[in-house]
């Protein structure tokens, strides 16, 4: 009798630990669900707020190492209202929702942990592409095979010029783009706001009988790409000539920085440009003039 009696006591102790729990686990969620429900119409949800404060984060650290354009407060409040304006936030709408977030320390703390978390995945995979990068420069940039694309270009590093071009005859397509549509694909920071140079993107794509040219002026920071394919009506593509131009005399464009850079099928754009694993030979890897560049547009 007196070990059913404890059994029974020992079930109830479960069944009251239990409900207990269910109790805990249904006032926190009343509580987090009061809350975003109490939240005011002009304050930004939590995941449009980390996205606003991850480029705000972004932005600042770009005008702290770059004060030779940032060097007045208009310049840095111009370049910030840029931000909101690629969020289609204004002004008051950051202060509204910065003030709110503050007064719940805890939801705000989350966010900034999860923006800084997010902010040293990036750091990590640059400071990874930046080694890859000069691992490779070990050799001579100027025996680099004419194909070769590099995965990130810095206009600030002083082996650079104006840019970087590359071109794929027929039997590179053949093995690289495997896929009717391909891209080439690339992304860009550091562009400041006051942007007066021109920084272009092209492709010369040649067939039999055809040359086809597609390009894009780049004005702020963000992703771009463009599509092509490898076949016409009655044609194939023989040759693919690409390149990045930045023409800047005044040197304004100095800390812009590509990255995610691809050429390939339009589905995944991987395609691996390596060094030859033999001697290479060496090539004319001069970017086009001003004057062919302002043609092809």
């Amino acid at each position: 009798m007196r070990n059913l009696k404890k059994k029974n006591k020992q079930r109830e102790l479960q069944v009251k630990y239990k409900i207990v729990s269910y109790l805990f686990f249904f006032i926190a969620m009343v509580v987090s669900i009061s809350s975003c429900q109490n939240r005011p119409k002009e304050v930004l949800n939590r995941k449009n707020m980390e996205r606003l404060l991850y480029d705000v984060y972004v932005a600042e650290a770009t005008m702290e190492n770059d004060y030779q354009h940032f060097d007045t407060p208009e310049k840095k409040e111009a370049y910030i209202s840029e931000v909101f304006r690629m969020h289609k936030v204004t002004q008051a709408q950051w202060d509204t929702s910065l003030s709110w977030y503050s007064d719940r320390i805890d939801l705000y703390l989350k966010i900034n942990d999860s923006v800084k978390a997010r902010l040293e995945r990036a750091r990590k995979e640059i400071d990874l592409k930046v080694a890859q990068q000069n691992k490779e420069r070990q050799i001579d940039p100027a025996f680099y095979s004419a194909s070769y694309i590099p995965m990130l270009y810095m206009f600030s590093d002083p082996d650079t010029k104006n840019g970087f071009s590359f071109l794929l005859d027929s039997a590179e397509i053949s093995a690289k783009i495997t896929e009717e549509q391909f891209t080439f694909r690339f992304s860009v920071i550091g562009i400041p706001p006051e942007f007066n140079a021109s920084l272009s993107s092209v492709l010369m794509l040649v067939y039999a009988d055809t040359t086809l040219f597609q390009s894009q002026q780049i004005r702020e920071n963000g992703s771009y790409k463009l599509i092509a394919s490898k076949f016409t009506a009655d044609d194939t593509l023989s040759q693919v000539n690409g390149f990045v131009h930045l023409e800047d005399p005044l040197g304004v464009g100095s800390n812009i920085c590509l990255y995610n850079i691809s050429l390939g099928n339009d589905s995944s754009a991987t395609v691996e440009t390596n060094l030859p694993h033999e001697t290479p030979v060496r090539r004319n890897r001069d970017l086009l003039t001003t004057d062919s560049v302002q043609l092809m547009h």
